[in-house]
């Protein structure tokens, strides 16, 4: 494990392997850099990878107050660790904030490829509750920790069978510490879970060349996969410069195996 010091001074720890040019690997919710070591393994024949933990989560820090802009700086601080540039990929909520650092820090990412962004444009899902984020944070901060990875939960589309097996699961207690992080990753998808695809025109005039990826299989059935099809059709609309790809046979954590040539394609032709 290293660490870089991000903009407002907290530490963000991360893993790098591998060797070639730069791949910056952005986790979605309850997600850290160990959760990235597959993904990281299969990666390091063709690029030098980082995964890290966001903050407020596994081995970085947090510095309140929280906002958007302080974990694209973290992104940035790792871009600036891997030497000024670098590829990123980023999976659900973490290519929502992968996108936020191309907008925010143009020139900075050369090449982004995003893997099923929780978007709701549309009423092909119920959308994100008005209060999301105040609910979930006034659980945190009144120590009803589990509560709140529930209600996360609940909200992102888990059945509750789901939710009362992961309970059960060694990764519980972790996800319970890591609770902040929850409401971190709601505030970052906020304005993009109301059923308006306006939402997403502030990617209008993001120009790296993008691929925009989806699978065909939610929650393990191959059920519609509607509001996440939609979500990845109107981002490729929206961005100047994409490609569209579906993973067939995936779902929201798609294999290694299926993954890796996909990204290796796009970033090295």
């Amino acid at each position: 494990m290293r660490s870089v010091v991000s903009k407002d001074g907290t530490r963000i720890a991360f893993d790098q392997s591998g060797q070639g040019p730069a791949l910056i690997l952005v986790s979605g919710a309850s997600a850290t850099r160990k959760d990235e070591a597959s993904a990281a393994a299969a990666l390091a024949p063709y690029f030098t990878v980082f995964a890290y933990d966001r903050r407020a989560r596994g081995d970085s820090g947090d510095t309140p107050p929280y906002a958007v802009e302080r974990e694209v700086e973290d992104i940035g601080a790792l871009v600036d660790e891997a030497g000024g540039s670098a590829f990123v990929f980023g999976h659900s909520s973490g290519a929502v904030l992968a996108l936020e650092t191309a907008r925010l820090l143009p020139g900075r990412i050369t090449r982004l490829a995003v893997y099923e962004p929780p978007f709701i444009i549309d009423n092909s899902r119920p959308p994100a509750p008005a209060d999301f984020v105040s609910h979930l944070n006034e659980l945190v901060s009144s120590g009803r920790r589990g509560e709140a990875v529930e209600v996360f939960m609940k909200v992102a589309g888990l059945p509750a069978e789901m939710i009362a097996q992961m309970r059960q699961s060694p990764t519980w207690p972790r996800m319970e510490a890591d609770a902040q992080s929850f409401v971190y990753d709601a505030t970052i998808v906020a304005d993009t879970e109301r059923g308006d695809p306006s939402a997403l025109k502030k990617w209008e005039s993001t120009t790296v060349p993008t691929l925009v990826m989806d699978g065909t299989v939610f929650l393990g059935h191959p059920e519609p996969h509607e509001f996440m099809r939609h979500g990845a059709d109107e981002l490729a609309r929206v961005l100047p410069n994409s490609r569209r790809l579906t993973l067939e046979g995936q779902d929201h954590g798609p294999a290694d195996d299926v993954l890796v040539p996909a990204l290796r394609e796009f970033y090295l032709g």
